[in-house]
């Protein structure tokens, strides 16, 4: 499988690590950097370029996963996100590694650098990769809806809609 990966600062030695370790794991790991540390350096443009690469590949039907590392990955989760096709999951332990596969399809990790040890890093990562989509209907279903949103805006009908009220309407405590 072809590896995507990229960080800041705060997950460069765990990258470095990690590169060696998915390597020897048989995988293609690609780098998408930084390439030196600089504890200043802005992780958008690494992260949106390991998405991009994950999903060039995955529509030439090379199978491709990336991960993204961060102090916390919340920000290199949100950056990757922003790139159409791509479904990034932060993970923190192993039942989220593997829900972000079995249930929304994930094609990107990230994790949290400064929260982990490098050994957790390694058991979320391997459980993500080697956890495979169900499959099942209604996760299929709720994927479709959030291409389908990212695609054109399209939404589900609003079911408040059916009982007259607006949507954005406040909730009323006192109107039970």
């Amino acid at each position: 499988m072809r590896i995507h990966i990229a960080t800041d600062h705060a997950g460069m030695e765990f990258s470095t690590q990690l590169q060696h370790h998915l390597a020897e794991q048989g995988h293609e790991v690609i780098d998408h950097g930084p390439i030196v540390y600089d504890a200043v350096d802005d992780y958008p443009s690494f992260c949106i370029r390991a998405a991009l690469g994950v999903v060039a590949d995955q529509e030439a039907g090379v199978e491709a996963l990336g991960i993204v590392f961060g102090g916390s990955g919340n920000g290199e989760q949100i950056a990757a996100n922003k790139v159409r096709g791509i479904r990034a999951a932060l993970v923190w332990n192993i039942p989220t590694a593997e829900l972000a596969r079995e249930h929304n399809d994930a094609n990107v990790i990230a994790i949290g650098a400064r929260q982990h040890t490098f050994g957790e890093v390694v058991t979320f990562i391997d459980r993500f990769i080697s956890t495979p989509f169900s499959d099942e209907e209604r996760h299929v279903r709720r994927i479709a809806q959030i291409a389908a949103y990212e695609a054109d805006g399209s939404l589900l009908p609003d079911p408040r809609d059916a009982s007259g009220s607006e949507p954005g309407d406040a909730f009323d405590p006192e109107a039970g």
